[in-house]
């Protein structure tokens, strides 16, 4: 079953982003990067904040054009081939590739693919953040239980 994993924002200040959501009750993970980026679990859905030009420059957009929003919905796969077999799909769908998978930095193998309204998707494996029995992102030091 697919679901959407992760909400990405891209940020002006990211300590400042991190406390408004927190103060919204959204709960810091561990797995944050100081400096780059904040995981917060709110309920089954994770808010990743990213400062605004590492966004732009991980997804290759260019976020100077009047109504580019910061923004891509992402959805975390078990598997690194699980990656290529969503970009697959979504390309035979009518979608678009935008970033073919890739290993990352961060040690993980990603893409981003566009709908076919242009909306923004990360198609990730993370072997860092596992998935519970049905699908759904699970990070660490974060309770789910809500």
């Amino acid at each position: 079953m697919a679901h959407i994993s992760l909400v990405t924002l891209g940020v002006s200040d990211l300590e400042r982003a991190a406390a408004f959501y927190a103060a919204l009750g959204w709960r810091r993970s561990p797995a944050s990067v100081p400096g780059e980026v904040v995981f917060l679990q709110g309920g089954t859905v994770v808010l990743s904040l990213f400062g605004r030009d590492d966004f732009a420059a991980d997804t290759g957009l260019d976020l100077s054009a009047e109504g580019t929003a910061p923004v891509a919905l992402a959805m975390n796969v078990a598997s690194e081939g699980g990656v290529d077999d969503v970009l697959a799909a979504a390309n035979a769908a009518g979608g678009r590739v935008v970033i073919p998978g890739h290993r990352a930095a961060w040690g993980g193998y990603t893409s981003y693919l566009a709908d076919p309204d242009g909306h923004l998707w990360e198609i990730a494996h993370n072997p860092g953040f596992g998935l519970n029995d049905d699908g759904r992102l699970m990070l660490p030091g974060a309770d789910t239980a809500e």
